[in-house]
């Protein structure tokens, strides 16, 4: 498409806009002359100028340059990068109104995209009848601190030339270059005020513009760093790598390649782990595995996950997705036979040595691509009461076409992309199952992450 002539005055026309809604990545909608434009910085029900960024054919995107009229959910962010930094894109909006906004996008998709509505909307913070076994109670709310809550980051790390400057952080905003932050105040906290440390540490290294990446996991206890290194590492820069450590109380490791060759260099031997205090659990975890990145909304999620199942203590349940055993072993506490199925083999390995350490020995563990025909695999052969489904971004989608064979009648499914859950419950539905609830956690406050959960139930007249 050709730029007409007055392409750059265009870009800088200041424009007056009503903001009408949020788009699913944070940015304000509007509509000017019928055309819809993104505003990057804009709440909804404000009055704002702004200049436009780019122009194309169905919609413009724009940035705020002024508030007008601001929205009464309008809060300042606390972090000093916000306008910069990627990572957050929702410091603005006050808590409630995310979770507000989050459970909409979760609701349009259901409606836009599996044509269906839930029966009733599991709201965070209010007591609903979320079962016909749970009936109304008091449930701990979905919800966290709002800061330092981040147990798990990948932070990039890039020496720029031009500016002389070693960066370590997230992305800016809509771009793929590192933004250039000295703290972060959703981390971790022993993390989120040790950049400037970590970069003295890393522009000091002879290996400096050799470390792409640093991964960040913490457990209830103790805090790792991972540091890529595409070369090796002289023993300088292992004995500063080590200091760091001894110095930080961090336990550091060296990924010089894929996940499997994660290594600890400090201290000589150490481990990471959570504990689940309602049901006497504590699971130990590597650097490298996938845990839920907030451990006090996770805690919630697990017992909201087991109110929502209701097993019994006579019932077998199958866990899909079920990682190291987040889920799986909380759920053994309850029923009588639980089944955990992962695609990582390593990941099944955790699961049981999770199970073994917290004496459960109802739990069984099995390794398998569950985008593949599983009617091979002895423990497809099952039948199963319950059914938890904790899937990728990508969703469940194959799975949920051979669930009916299992014949359970409840289908909890937790999701981290509103998306994919409108399709396959979609999908379900269209298996014989009906959406009786639904609702998002606040797994990710001040970004546009939607974590959510819903109950599905075998229609009484299906077969």
């Amino acid at each position: 498409m050709r730029r007409p002539r007055n392409f750059k005055l265009l870009l800088q026309e200041l424009v007056t806009a009503h903001v009408e809604s949020l788009s699913s990545d944070g940015r304000g909608v509007a509509h000017v002359n019928g055309k819809a434009v993104f505003i990057e910085g804009a709440l909804p029900g404000e009055q704002v100028l702004f200049t436009y960024v780019t122009r194309r054919k169905r919609y413009d995107e724009a940035k705020v340059e002024k508030i007008i009229k601001p929205s009464p959910d309008r809060v300042e962010p606390r972090c000093a990068h916000f306008n910069i930094c990627g990572g957050c894109s929702l410091q603005h909006l006050s808590p409630a109104a995310q979770i507000a906004a989050k459970q909409q996008v979760l609701l349009d998709g259901l409606k836009h995209i599996g044509g269906i509505e839930p029966k009733v909307v599991l709201a965070p913070h209010t007591d609903v009848p979320v079962s016909r076994e749970a009936g109304c109670r008091k449930r701990p709310p979905l919800t966290g601190p709002s800061w330092g809550y981040r147990r798990r980051a990948r932070l990039g790390v890039k020496f720029v030339i031009k500016k002389d400057k070693l960066l370590i952080g997230f992305r800016e905003k809509r771009s793929s270059l590192l933004a250039d932050i000295d703290r972060c105040e959703v981390l971790h906290p022993p993390v989120g005020g040790l950049l400037p440390a970590l970069r003295e540490l890393i522009a000091g290294l002879e290996a400096y513009n050799s470390i792409p990446q640093i991964e960040v996991a913490a457990g209830d206890e103790a805090t790792a760093l991972v540091f890529r290194n595409l070369v090796q590492l002289s023993d300088t820069d292992l004995e500063k790598l080590q200091g760091f450590g001894k110095q930080q109380n961090m336990q550091i490791y060296l990924q010089p390649a894929g996940p499997e060759s994660v290594t600890l260099i400090w201290p000589e031997a150490a481990t990471l782990s959570y504990r689940l205090p309602e049901f006497n659990l504590e699971l130990f975890f590597s650097p490298a595995d996938f845990v839920q990145i907030n451990a006090d909304v996770n805690r919630a999620m697990i017992s909201r996950v087991i109110e929502l199942l209701a097993p019994k203590a006579h019932e077998r349940v199958l866990d899909l997705f079920c990682g190291l055993g987040n889920f799986t072993l909380p759920l053994a506490r309850h029923a009588g036979q639980v089944t955990g199925v992962e695609g990582e083999a390593k990941l099944i390995q955790r699961a049981q040595d999770n199970a073994q350490r917290n004496g459960i020995s109802n739990a069984a563990f099995y390794a398998a691509d569950l985008s593949q025909d599983l009617s091979g695999q002895p423990w497809a052969k099952q039948r199963f009461d319950k059914i938890l489904l904790d899937p990728p971004r990508t969703g469940a989608l194959e799975i949920i076409q051979q669930l009916p064979a299992f014949g359970a009648t409840r289908i909890v499914y937790v999701s981290c992309n509103p998306a994919t859950l409108a399709r396959d419950a979609r999908a379900l539905t269209e298996n014989g199952y009906t959406l009786m609830s639904a609702g998002v956690l606040d797994m990710f406050p001040h970004t546009t992450h939607v974590e959510s959960i819903a109950l599905f139930e075998k229609c009484e007249n299906s077969v």
